[in-house]
């Protein structure tokens, strides 16, 4: 009797698998911030029980969209583009909808809860070039630093200070020759460059500009700018 019940719950088990389909996220816990076109990979891998019946269906329905998905030739791996902007994360979850045996429709969530996937603020400028061709203006050569914040609505510009790029005489008297010019805090708006005033008192001057930021990614930034009258070394 134990045997023929054991059997019984095997038999039925198995049947179960047959009819099932199982879908593993296979999109990285990061991706790098793509400010250009907004669009991330997200895939994968679908395992479909032997009465589980074609076409199968998978839509990423995180965060309230519910995107197609799209198979290899052999429905094993499933892959789509997911639009997102202006964030640092988004939640990816997947809606599998399949047949079985050409007949009752199944529907099933994977995993139970979204996974978030963080998304990294590309670095920002890491070195500028400021053009002193021409006459200067009321004594000072005068450009922008330009910075663009990918994982937020709105940034904020915090503050701003010149440092020599080292400790050398020469290299300290150019960074007292260069002035933050704009007044802060500054607005940065999602994919908007945004700039940071400089002004030189010298035609051929470099030093680093250290920004400050209320960006959790990005609290304090450096970037190397040369003021030249045009590519380095003329």
């Amino acid at each position: 009797m134990r045997q023929a019940l054991r059997y019984s719950i095997g038999v039925a088990a198995l049947a179960l698998a047959g009819c099932g389909v199982q879908v593993h996220n296979q999109t990285p816990s990061q991706l790098q911030a793509n400010p250009d076109i907004g669009m991330y990979p997200i895939s994968a891998s679908v395992k479909a029980g032997a009465l589980v019946s074609q076409p199968i269906y998978l839509f990423q329905v995180g965060g309230g969209h519910k995107v197609p998905l799209q198979s290899n030739a052999t429905g094993t791996h499933w892959q789509t583009m997911y639009p997102v902007r202006c964030k640092s994360s988004f939640p990816v979850q997947y809606l599998a909808v399949w047949r079985v045996q050409g007949m009752a429709t199944r529907q099933k969530l994977f995993p139970a809860q979204p996974v978030e996937i963080k998304l990294l603020q590309p670095p920002l400028t890491k070195e500028a070039i400021i053009s002193t061709a021409g006459a200067p203006k009321r004594g000072a050569w005068e450009g922008a630093v330009n910075y663009v914040f990918a994982t937020a609505e709105n940034t904020t510009i915090t503050g701003a200070k010149i440092e020599p790029v080292s400790n050398s005489r020469a290299d300290v008297l150019a960074a007292k020759a260069i002035r933050v010019v704009s007044t802060f805090p500054v607005p940065a708006s999602c994919d908007t460059p945004t700039g940071v005033e400089l002004a030189s008192r010298l035609r051929k001057a470099e030093a680093n500009l250290v920004i400050t930021t209320d960006s959790k990614q990005v609290p304090t930034w450096t970037t190397k700018v040369t003021f030249a009258p045009g590519t380095v070394g003329e």
